[in-house]
């Protein structure tokens, strides 16, 4: 198994996959958190519906902004210094909804939250990406995706003890988030800068004409051959996720609202769905880095527009609510957030890695917040007509990741190490 070295220590791709990977365990548990501690103001301290809506829109917007920013300032400066600070902005924030209870002080709170999350998601998983073979890059960029349902599982757990606790409730909510992130902020002092970073960046400085050390501008993922990937990943991830942050940050009040069942058994059905969804992660990761993986994500798209399909015709009930559960634990397993983190690592050089992915992450939750300010006001109207949108959203989405990738993906960290051995050659004349 390979390791990362430095001159005082090596360590554990695994366990850097781990520590890293905790930027989606806090992704997910931040957005699912924080929906489901508002639905518990809203019946304890009387936050408004109007409220809800400009809260989780200002968390998703802040994500995206973050994403933006951390993906520019992690190919600039290093991906070990951004994922450290995000850390500590996330405990800040946390500190801030757990002890607030104005609105001015949860969007306060929120703000810092959702800029620190998104921008550790890029850094954290080129990171990941760059410690990995082109054997398992795939896995341990997979583990991150557990990592994603071990966060949303975190939150579901936790409301599903304190779910009825009223006020007391929404902070341990919010307060969970903020201990999570302080203990990640410690371990991730011991994890050492991406060797692939140094190098690449060493390149640039000196003006070698290096493939890593050319490709640093944001105006290259808008060439050949960086363009084709790039738009595929920006419409097939904005689209998808769509549908996954609606499901995500307002399934329970889905249940609460339009079903009629309390915060406590919406958080155990979405529970036990999101077991199932564990299992076809894991599924995912023993596929990864095999051809088979475009196949499986077809199967995945599939399932993807019939999770949103079968309310939207059937109507909602929990016997609906509970199939879709079921068809989004394949579809978001093989067609979703893991093959897109895998894709968007391998489809750009070193330099421009997380600027691409930060693009792709900003776009995505920007248009999620658009809908995210509506959601709750569509989902007391017309919740079928939100469904039979989200399935048509995301069925394009997904026939521009097919049309995309359906021909494979030109692995830049095996053109950047093709390079780098040829130049050796010729250097040495072996």
């Amino acid at each position: 198994m390979p390791t990362v070295s430095s001159p005082t220590r090596t360590v554990n791709p695994w366990w850097i996959a781990i520590v890293c990977g905790m930027a989606s365990y806090i992704d997910a548990c931040a957005i699912i958190g924080s929906g489901i501690a508002l639905v518990i103001y809203q019946h304890s301290i009387g936050t408004t519906p109007e409220q809800i809506s400009d809260l989780s829109s200002a968390l998703i917007v802040c994500i995206a902004v973050g994403a933006l920013l951390g993906g520019r300032l992690g190919d600039r400066y290093g991906r070990r210094s951004v994922f450290i600070v995000t850390m500590a902005m996330i405990v800040i924030g946390s500190a801030l909804l757990t002890l607030m209870s104005t609105f001015s002080g949860l969007l306060i709170g929120t703000i810092v939250v959702g800029l620190g999350t998104g921008a550790d998601l890029p850094v954290s998983l080129a990171s990941i990406a760059e410690i990995a073979t082109n054997e398992n890059r795939g896995k341990l960029l997979g583990l991150s995706q557990i990592m994603w349902i071990l966060g949303m599982l975190g939150a579901l757990v936790c409301s599903s003890v304190v779910g009825d606790f009223g006020h007391i409730g929404g902070q341990i909510m919010f307060g969970q988030v903020g201990v999570i992130a302080f203990i990640t902020m410690i371990l991730r002092m011991g994890i050492p800068e991406s060797i692939k970073w140094k190098t690449a960046q060493a390149q640039h400085i000196s003006g070698a004409n290096t493939i890593q050390a050319r490709r640093t501008s944001i105006r290259d993922l808008l060439r050949a051959p960086f363009l084709k990937p790039f738009i595929a990943l920006l419409l097939f991830y904005s689209f998808t996720n769509l549908g996954a942050n609606t499901n995500g940050q307002f399934g329970t009040y889905l249940w609460v609202n339009v079903i009629g069942k309390g915060v406590r058994f919406a958080s155990m059905i979405s529970l036990i769905s999101l077991f199932i969804s564990f299992f076809w992660s894991y599924w995912f990761m023993r596929i990864s880095d095999t051809p088979r993986r475009f196949m499986y994500f077809q199967i995945g798209a599939v399932a993807v527009v019939l999770m949103f399909l079968v309310p939207a015709t059937l109507g909602f009930s929990t016997f609906t609510l509970i199939v879709s559960g079921l068809l989004g634990g394949i579809g978001l397993g093989f067609a979703f957030e893991a093959i897109m983190k895998l894709w968007t690592q391998e489809s750009f050089p070193t330099l421009i890695r997380t600027t691409a992915q930060g693009a792709v992450i900003t776009i995505a939750r920007v248009l999620a917040a658009a809908l995210a300010y509506i959601t709750p006001q569509m989902m007391d109207s017309a919740p079928r007509t939100l469904y039979f949108i989200l399935a048509g959203i995301s069925f394009v989405g997904l026939a521009a990741a097919w049309i995309g990738f359906r021909k494979g993906v030109i692995n830049e960290f095996e053109v950047e190490e093709q390079a780098e051995e040829e130049a050796f050659a010729f250097a040495t004349g072996k």
